[in-house]
């Protein structure tokens, strides 16, 4: 019997890449709560929000577009509609455009330009500057081009406070850090595909014993750099001390990848950096929403009378 065909809506929802964009909606969200006090205000908020997904959306469809040659020689992409031939470039193209123009109207007009103008530039940093010209350029492509990929948190926070705050950059430089560990372990697990598609990623061009020292490297940068939101005053001890329990979590597993049980292992550190990511920034929010109930409580002194 016949499998079939996705529907037509499935397919434009598959060159989204949901589960990337919504990872990178969760941060910027999270961007937008610790950028104040309470709750944030609620339009920019559901607006920024929008936005964001818009333009995050809109950069994975032309990743995916610019793409298809390498999807098609690699087996976790071969499934996708530019490469199975439901879509076309055309309408895939017309589909970014279109999402691209949404995300930067509502994000100038709904929240404010600078906004706008960061999400595009992440947009433009990712689909362009990464996926066309660094990818296949350098095994270092995805340590400069991570920048994009890090910007949700200071676009979440700009969207709520029409501002950059050293903070905000804060939160970006732990992505920056986090995604180089996150992806090389996903690129040793399908370094066959990545070589026979071309793409000179760092297990291909240096071999897996180098690219596991530099995740092991990476991870303890990123344990260090965790800590800086206590050590600036950004964050207190609770998430400190779910960070390094979390930090020294993955950097058990990047330590035992360097002599793996089995082939498998370095998929399974790749899927705990997701569960990091995640913890790492809840255990941001609860530690601003938690701050006020655990300051010491005043001093109260007594004036003799008289």
């Amino acid at each position: 019997m016949a499998t079939k065909p996705p529907s037509v809506l499935r397919q434009y929802w598959s060159l989204t890449k949901p589960r990337i964009v919504a990872l990178i909606v969760f941060t910027a969200v999270i961007g937008m709560f610790l950028a104040v006090p309470g709750l944030p205000p609620l339009r920019q908020a559901l607006l920024g929000t929008l936005g964001i997904w818009l333009g995050a959306a809109s950069a994975s469809a032309i990743n995916q577009l610019i793409d298809s040659r390498i999807d098609a020689k690699m087996a976790r992409t071969a499934w996708r509609p530019l490469v199975a031939g439901t879509l076309t470039p055309r309408q895939a193209l017309a589909f970014a455009l279109v999402l691209a123009a949404l995300s930067t109207a509502i994000l100038w007009w709904g929240v404010n330009p600078l906004t706008a103008v960061l999400t595009f530039a992440s947009l433009i940093g990712y689909a362009v500057v990464y996926t066309a010209i660094l990818k296949h350029a350098t095994p270092q492509n995805i340590v400069i081009g991570g920048i994009a990929g890090a910007a949700p948190p200071a676009l979440g926070w700009a969207a709520v406070t029409g501002q950059l705050h050293p903070h905000a950059l804060l939160l970006v430089l732990i992505i920056f850090v986090w995604t180089p560990p996150h992806f090389w372990a996903l690129a040793i697990f399908r370094r066959e595909d990545y070589a026979r598609a071309l793409v000179p990623m760092l297990p291909v061009t240096h071999g897996v014993e180098y690219t596991r020292w530099q995740i092991v490297l990476y991870t303890v940068l990123l344990l260090v750099v965790t800590v800086l939101p206590w050590a600036t005053g950004m964050s207190g001890l609770f998430y400190l001390g779910g960070a390094l329990v979390l930090g020294l979590v993955f950097l058990w597993y990047a330590w035992r990848l360097m002599d793996p049980p089995d082939e498998f292992y370095a998929m399974r550190v790749f899927n705990y950096s997701i569960v990091y990511l995640l913890a790492l920034f809840a255990f941001l929010l609860l530690d601003h929403w938690l701050a006020p109930w655990l300051q010491p409580a005043p001093v109260v002194r007594l004036l003799p009378v008289g």
